[in-house]
């Protein structure tokens, strides 16, 4: 006798067989559930069949996909990852834990359901910092080369999965394949710096004013460290607090964005495979609705040394509040609005080339896009000309896993949302849509290109984090140099010339923390990465990087017969 289960369509991963229908008496509509004959092997639930399992599906082929996607859509997605690194749980203190409820992860391009995971709460949070603070009892011990040793092995492993770790990115975030393996190669890469940074936290002896004492300052691990990272880089953006982290000598409790779980708790079983110790990394997965509960243990808890936060202004000003009354050490990255500005002294090619890069990486989700493009009178037509035909030439919508896409998703519809009204507010006042405009489907929107832009269009003066990409036109530098600086905010700004005076100024006067000269796209392992005004506090990355988890101790020894 045949047994069938009943499957909803949001769950991934599976095999069609339109040839074997069973009708159903309970009123679900096809075009929403599947019967599935269930194979000897299918002994685990369902909704994690993907990537143990081939499971042989019934659908009606009455069943049509919810909502129109672009034409690459309309075929289903499967996320095949290696079973080990598909995680659902939560991690702490070297365990693998359950929560008492769980929460849906999706797939952005489809709507569709790719797993469920624990919806750990504060208790789970406090259990992850208690493990944290007894591990690091241990780990602070631990010599610089030990340390440095665990990260180089768990660099290799990150390289060594980078393909099922790349997959992950694309379905739960969204991004195109091919970018999604460029921020696993990112998210090593910080692995790899820090592990060797970690034999080169040098301290100091300073030359003393008394002949009988010695002048020494120690540099310390700061202890128990809370990492609260956004969704838009969800490997990259842990490994590199992590990795500085875990360098200096602290242990560290991971909250990832509710949206892009699966990474973190990947880099959590890769963490374990290369030695990194019980308590010393853990992670606490959770929905949006128990992210403030969660939060508030993570900021509050007086064994928590220290916050690293990436994510909104807005945000990060309530977490600094709350870490106020324990006083604990805070980095914060918060959000954008980069200037773009191509001078009339420009390389138009080169221009063009690192606008594309600059604003629609991961469809222009990321905190250090360019979000105001500032373009002078003399080459403002050529530059909008040429940038039109780029457009037309590079960008693909789809599914990130189209070899063809170039452009996925935004992260839910909240965000198109966003996008739609910074358009629809800018063409009532004016500007004119000369590629894109519309919002798709689902999450996708069109990649925009709008001209005769105005400095009073919220597009100018609010964050997009979509692919918008206005121009404005200016005729003096000092012009350029007073649209820019005027926010109160300055993470990251590009201008492109071939003056050698002029670059020196501007470089010097935009109000930012990062300068791109001539390259639109700048960040790596070996410089600093940070803003100024309300982008945050402290640098991550670089040298400096392993400072914002280090505290300074001065030693005097004195009684000293010299």
């Amino acid at each position: 006798m045949r047994k069938w289960a009943w499957l909803n369509l949001n769950w991934v991963g599976i095999t069609i067989d339109a040839d074997r229908l069973k009708p159903t008496e309970s009123g679900r509509s096809f075009c929403t559930d599947l019967w599935v004959e269930e194979q000897p092997a299918a002994r685990t639930p369902l909704h994690t069949h993907f990537c143990t399992h081939t499971l042989s599906v019934v659908m009606s082929s009455l069943c049509v996909l919810r909502t129109r996607l672009p034409a690459a859509m309309q075929r289903r997605f499967s996320l095949d990852v290696s079973a080990p690194l598909l995680r659902t749980q939560g991690y702490i203190d070297g365990r693998w834990v359950s929560a008492a409820s769980v929460f849906p992860v999706l797939d952005p391009a489809t709507g569709e359901e790719i797993a469920r995971v624990s919806d750990c709460g504060p208790a789970e949070a406090k259990q992850a910092v208690d493990a944290a603070y007894r591990a690091f009892h241990s780990w602070k011990l631990r010599s610089a080369k030990d340390r440095s040793v665990v990260l180089r092995k768990w660099f290799d492993l990150l390289t060594l999965h980078k393909e099922d770790l790349a997959r992950l990115i694309t379905f739960e975030c969204g991004k195109p394949l091919q970018e999604s393996r460029g921020e696993i190669a990112y998210s090593a890469s910080f692995l790899e710096w820090f592990s060797e940074e970690a034999r080169r936290v040098y301290g100091d002896v300073v030359p003393s004013p008394a002949r009988d004492r010695k002048i020494l300052l120690l540099k310390q691990p700061t202890g128990v460290a809370s990492i609260i990272t956004p969704w838009n880089f969800p490997s990259a953006m842990i490994t590199r607090k992590v990795g500085a982290a875990l360098a200096a000598g602290c242990t560290v409790v991971v909250k990832p964005a509710e949206d892009t779980p699966l990474s973190a708790l990947a880099l959590a079983e890769l963490a374990e495979q290369a030695g990194v110790p019980a308590g010393v990394f853990n992670v606490v997965p959770c929905s949006r609705e128990k992210t403030p509960s969660v939060g508030q243990v993570l900021c509050t808890d007086p064994l928590v040394a220290k916050i690293s936060f990436t994510g909104s202004t807005a945000t990060g000003k309530v977490l600094l509040k709350m870490a106020a009354d324990t006083v604990k050490k805070a980095s914060m990255e918060l959000g954008g609005h980069a200037p773009f500005i191509v001078f009339d002294s420009a390389d138009v090619e080169m221009a063009v080339s690192g606008a594309m890069n600059s604003k629609f990486r991961n469809s222009g989700q990321t905190c250090v896009c360019s979000n105001r493009f500032l373009v002078q009178s003399k080459i403002h037509d050529v530059f909008v000309e040429k940038l039109s035909r780029a457009m037309d030439a590079e960008l693909v919508l789809g599914h990130g896993s189209e070899p063809s896409t170039t452009q996925g998703p935004l992260i839910n519809n909240r965000a198109a949302e966003k996008v739609e009204a910074q358009i629809s507010d800018a063409v009532s006042r004016g500007a004119k849509v000369l590629r894109g405009g519309k919002r798709l489907d689902g999450s996708f929107v069109q990649p925009t290109l709008l001209t005769d832009v105005s400095t009073d269009m919220i597009c100018t003066r609010e964050e997009t984090f979509g692919p918008l990409l206005p121009v404005i036109r200016f005729d003096t530098e000092e012009e350029a140099l007073a649209i820019a600086n005027a926010s109160n905010v300055g993470l990251a700004g590009y201008f492109f010339s071939q003056d050698v005076s002029q670059i020196w100024r501007v470089a010097e006067a935009l109000e930012v923390g990062m300068v791109g000269v001539n390259e639109g796209l700048l960040s790596t392992p070996e410089a600093t990465f940070g803003g100024v005004k309300q982008s945050g506090l402290g640098r991550e990355g670089s040298k400096y990087g392993v400072d914002e988890y280090l505290e300074v101790k001065y030693m005097c020894f004195g009684g000293l017969k010299l």
